[in-house]
């Protein structure tokens, strides 16, 4: 196997792993503010709302992602809704910004589904003790949730949320379908330009692994001293 493209190269996949861990992280921020609703909106009171999460998270996590990345790049522009172009940042990420925000909130819509199910899981795992404690200290409904619970539900879902950061990391990569200039598309280009069909793929995947095995022992470590009660 021959790798000496790398020296010629070399930055054109630096720029794509950048992409693609900024690609994850709008996601996953993303992806949490709409979890947190959608946790809420499962556990609602009213029927109406619960039934109305309930079928967000069933519709996205029984659809592939590729299908929903169409979806959300052409009903875009079916709709005629235009995400604004910032030369500064299509400069800085050597694309098109449309293109890159269109990629990170199906993104974002995606990993919503499932970091929404987790915060329902985590809030649920809260012993009711808790709240009713903090009712007889005199807490309303929403102070003994913001005050007691959430932060309880937070740390019980700190690890999965890492691995969801894991996840959107690895399944960014299919943005590349519509011309986002992350970490893959980046290897489809040296593929492309030196003609060598493999090399530039491992290149890649070793970049990939690179990114989320750190991460993935760094969540366990956590997930560790969590268990043990450290902070």
């Amino acid at each position: 196997m021959d790798f000496s493209f790398l020296s010629s190269y070399w930055r054109y996949y630096l720029a794509g792993a950048g992409n693609t861990v900024l690609l994850a992280l709008l996601a996953v921020a993303g992806g949490v503010l709409l979890g947190m609703l959608l946790a809420l909106g499962r556990l609602s009171r009213r029927a109406a709302v619960r039934a109305a999460a309930g079928a967000y998270v069933e519709f996205v996590r029984g659809t592939p992602l590729l299908v929903q990345l169409f979806v959300v790049y052409y009903g875009l522009q079916r709709a005629g809704l235009r995400i604004p172009d910032w030369p500064w940042l299509s400069s800085a990420l050597g694309l098109s910004t449309p293109d890159f925000l269109a990629g990170a909130l199906t993104l974002a819509i995606n990993s919503a589904a499932y970091v929404g199910e987790t915060f329902r899981a985590g809030i649920q795992a809260v012993d009711r003790g808790q709240a009713e404690a903090a009712r007889a200290l005199g807490m309303g409904g929403p102070a003994a949730f913001r005050l007691v619970i959430l932060p309880q539900a937070v740390r019980n879902v700190l690890p999965a949320l890492g691995n969801e950061f894991v996840v959107v990391i690895k399944e960014s990569s299919i943005v590349s379908v519509i011309g986002i200039a992350e970490l893959m598309y980046k290897a489809d280009t040296v593929r492309g330009a030196t003609f060598k069909p493999f090399e530039p793929l491992l290149v890649a995947a070793l970049l990939y692994f690179l990114m989320t095995y750190p991460l993935s022992k760094g969540l366990s470590r956590l997930e560790r001293r969590l268990r043990d009660g450290a902070y």
